[in-house]
């Protein structure tokens, strides 16, 4: 092995680490709300959201896999990708939880005026947990496991509307010429 090749090995898994930690910063971005709520979840439960996304995230890998692998035509191989990448998303938003929870353990002083800081401290944190061979991987699958199984118990978030008073409407202004 050459330094080449060590190069190699070491910015494919920074880039593995940057990627990960720019979809949980993302998703914290553009659903604060979902992700408070899988954190909420992964605290409250643990073993309960890691059992789910077993039950569900497994199987839908598996199924996934098959269908692009043993589909006769394009359509179907696509379908199968659609299903392996729609998973390994949700795996990820869920996991934004897992990084909240682990960055709300970091506390700083800047957390109140800047709480994106802690995903992106958690994340880094989380990422990095993922780095040593075997034990790290198993991590890795757990997190995502469990991020699959928070997202699944954070998803169907109800909202109580109170229908005593009518909802006032906007209506748009003409235009004024």
């Amino acid at each position: 092995m050459n330094l080449a090749d060590v190069f190699t090995f070491l910015f494919v898994i920074l880039g593995f680490i940057i990627v990960y930690v720019a979809y949980w910063l993302a998703t914290a971005g553009l659903f604060p709300r979902l992700t408070e709520r899988c954190a909420e979840r992964l605290s409250a439960s643990p073993v309960k959201a890691t059992l789910l996304g077993l039950a569900v995230w497994g199987p839908t890998l598996f199924i996934g896999t098959l269908i692009s692998s043993k589909a006769p035509n394009a359509a179907l191989k696509f379908v199968g990708i659609f299903v392996i990448i729609l998973s390994a998303l949700i795996a990820l938003a869920g996991s934004s939880g897992l990084a909240l929870r682990v960055g709300a353990g970091l506390k700083s002083a800047r957390d109140e005026a800047e709480p994106w800081r802690r995903v992106l401290r958690g994340g880094i944190v989380l990422a990095l947990t993922f780095v040593l061979p075997f034990v790290g991987w198993l991590v890795m699958v757990w997190s995502f496991a469990a991020g699959f199984g928070a997202f699944l118990l954070a998803w169907p978030k109800r909202v109580k509307l109170d229908v005593s008073e009518p909802v006032a409407v906007p209506t748009a202004e003409p235009a004024a010429r």
